[in-house]
């Protein structure tokens, strides 16, 4: 496999469980029914979708914006609010806010996971061995 592809199936596998995991933490009701098939379904596909649209995007002049951390998060949050959009109707009275509240914080998750995973863990690392020695 080129090297072009393993980054493309690095940043799918990293735009699945972003999405996914915002999915389940701003869904209603998502703390009593994380256990629930059809909770894990809706996050799963909001997960597949924003996934496929990152990899899309790496053929196009936009996939510059994955170099930087903010243009990331960005792309992320705005790709996850289409494909939890795309994925199921909102729960709330207010049609779309579900979707952008999924997207922002899956914005926030890559934001962060761009500080703590960079540089192998580095940040990680260091706070592991001031914890524990």
């Amino acid at each position: 496999m080129s090297i072009e592809w393993k980054r493309r199936a690095k940043l799918f596998i990293q735009r699945f469980w972003q999405p996914t995991s915002a999915c389940m933490t701003c869904m209603p009701g998502s703390w009593g029914s994380v256990m629930s098939l059809a909770h894990w379904t809706t996050a799963f596909h909001t997960g597949l979708l924003t996934g496929l649209l990152a990899v899309l995007l790496t053929f196009t002049p936009a996939s510059k914006l994955y170099a930087h951390r903010y243009g990331n998060a960005l792309v992320v949050g705005l790709l996850t609010t289409v494909g939890d959009a795309y994925s199921h109707e909102s729960h709330h009275r207010i049609p779309y806010v579900e979707h952008i509240v999924t997207g922002v914080v899956s914005g926030l998750l890559t934001l962060a996971a761009s500080y703590l995973f960079e540089n192998r863990a580095r940040r990680l690392r260091a706070a592991w061995v001031r914890i524990f020695g």
